[in-house]
């Protein structure tokens, strides 16, 4: 029994579902790939420099450091160095170091890191001085009240600061502007780190000795 066309298109069909590779003989059909709707494979996995054996701002010379950036709206860790004079100590050294974080923050990404996704809100141009006369030894002042800065940029100086050689390393720096108003103490909590845009870093004012 001769079969019509319209059979054979339809076993030609099922055999094409059942292949999915390669010429099918007999049918004139050649089965093609699965179409996809993803797109190109990303270049580089979002917020993540692992692939990289060292970043351009962390190879130059000077004291080894970690500055946070802003990556996939939250606050990621990235290598850095800054320089520091030889025989720099005490407050002079915290306050050279503060404003070499500073530096580094305002810093633009390297490419490697703009295509991962990394970014910064601080501003150039800002400057950190040692504790005005009835701050507490270990306070920072900013050329720029910390109010003033955006959420983003708080974060990330707040978080920067207390993770370094510029505080005391328990979490928190204690921040100034630059007139006589009271120095706070910011807190870099996980809070801060996971959501800086809607989470600014809690503060409480503090008093000499505080």
């Amino acid at each position: 029994m001769t079969m019509g066309r319209a059979t054979v298109r339809r076993l030609c069909a099922a055999a094409v579902l059942a292949a999915l590779a390669g010429p099918l003989a007999g049918c004139g059909i050649r089965a093609t790939e699965v179409p996809t709707d993803f797109g190109p494979a990303p270049s580089r996995v979002r917020c993540s420099l692992t692939d990289l054996a060292v970043s351009p701002q962390a190879a130059r010379a000077g004291v080894p450091v970690r500055v946070f950036l802003l990556c996939g709206s939250a606050l990621v860790a990235v290598d850095r160095s800054v320089r520091v004079p030889d025989g720099a100590a005490g407050p002079a050294r915290r306050v050279l170091v503060a404003q070499g974080l500073l530096d580094q923050l305002a810093e633009s990404p390297s490419a490697v890191e703009k295509e991962a996704g990394y970014t910064t809100d601080v501003r150039g141009a800002m400057t950190v001085s040692g504790p005005a006369a009835k701050d507490p030894d270990d306070a920072l002042r900013l050329s720029v009240p910390p109010g003033d800065l955006n959420s983003y940029a708080l974060a990330q100086v707040v978080c920067t600061f207390s993770d370094s050689a510029a505080a005391e390393g328990d979490g928190s720096v204690i921040l100034g502007g630059p007139g006589s108003e009271p120095v706070r103490r910011y807190e870099c909590t996980d809070e801060v780190r996971s959501r800086p845009g809607s989470t600014e870093p809690p503060s409480t004012a503090v008093t000499s000795g505080g």
